[in-house]
C-alpha cells in the first residue's frame, strides 16, 4: 500500500495570539508542524510527503522542518486562499505518481493537530486501501442547543488524517476543480464526486486541534 501524505501548514493561526504560523510554535522538543511530520515519515507505508505551506513562509517552514528529516525529503508547496484550494495544490503535485500507480492512498492532515498517533495513522490509512476512505471521529458529548435545550442523539466530530485511495481522491478534485466546488473537508469533496466508501476510524480528544492558547498548553502536557 504506497501511501502519500499531504499536510497542511498554509493557516495563520490568529487566535492563538502568537504573530506567527502556529504550527511554528515550540511544542515541547520540536515546532507543532515537526510532530505530524516525523510520525508520518516513521509509517512504513508512506513514500511522499507533501507539506502545504504560505509562500511567503516557505523558507522559515523549510528550515524549522530540516533539523527532522533525516535522509528524508519533503516537498513544500504553496497553499491556495482557502482550505480546499491548498488540498488541490498538494493533489496536482501528486498527479504523476498516482496515474502511475507508485502511490495508491493519500492522507490530509492538518499541521496544526500534533499529536495524531501512529496507530491512528496506520488503521485510517489501512481502511482507506481496504474501503475507498477513512477517517477519524470522536464521539462529542454535552452538546447544548442554543435554546439550553441538551442534544440527546449522539453526534460524533470530525479529525484527521483522512486517508483516500488516490485515484479517486484525484478524479473528485479533478471534478470538483472543474465545478468551482470546495468541500469543507476532503470527505466532502469525495462524497459530493465519488461513490467510495468513507469508514469511520474511532480517535479520542487527545488528537486535538492546536487553535487557542490554552490547547497548546494542553498538548504540550500530553505529548
Amino acid at each position: 500500500m504506497p501511501a502519500a501524505v499531504v499536510i497542511l501548514a498554509a493557516g495563520s493561526g490568529s487566535r492563538v495570539g502568537a504573530g506567527v504560523n502556529k504550527v511554528l510554535l515550540p511544542l515541547g522538543d520540536a515546532p507543532v508542524l515537526a510532530w505530524s511530520l516525523r510520525t508520518a515519515l516513521d509509517l512504513p507505508d508512506v513514500r511522499r510527503v507533501v507539506v502545504v505551506v504560505r509562500p511567503d513562509e516557505r523558507d522559515e517552514v523549510g528550515a524549522a522542518l530540516a533539523p527532522f528529516l533525516g535522509d528524508r525529503e519533503v516537498t513544500l508547496v504553496d497553499g491556495g486562499a482557502t482550505r480546499h484550494a491548498s488540498e488541490w495544490q498538494a493533489i496536482r503535485t501528486l498527479a504523476p505518481e498516482i496515474e502511475s500507480g507508485e502511490v495508491t492512498v493519500v492522507a490530509i492532515h492538518d499541521g496544526a493537530r500534533p499529536l495524531a498517533s501512529a496507530a491512528l495513522w496506520a488503521q485510517t490509512l489501512a481502511a482507506a486501501a481496504e474501503h475507498g476512505g477513512a477517517i477519524p471521529v470522536v464521539e462529542l458529548a454535552g452538546l447544548m442547543r442554543r435554546s439550553a435545550e441538551a442534544v440527546t442523539r449522539a453526534l460524533a466530530g470530525v479529525q484527521t488524517p483522512q486517508a483516500f485511495r488516490a485515484p479517486e481522491l484525484l478524479t473528485a478534485y479533478g471534478q470538483a476543480s472543474q465545478d468551482g466546488f470546495e468541500g469543507t473537508d476532503t470527505a466532502a469533496t469525495l462524497e459530493r464526486y465519488t461513490d467510495v466508501a468513507i469508514a469511520a476510524i474511532p480517535s479520542g480528544p487527545g488528537n486535538l486541534k492546536i487553535t487557542f492558547p490554552e490547547d497548546l498548553r494542553l498538548a504540550t502536557h500530553l505529548g
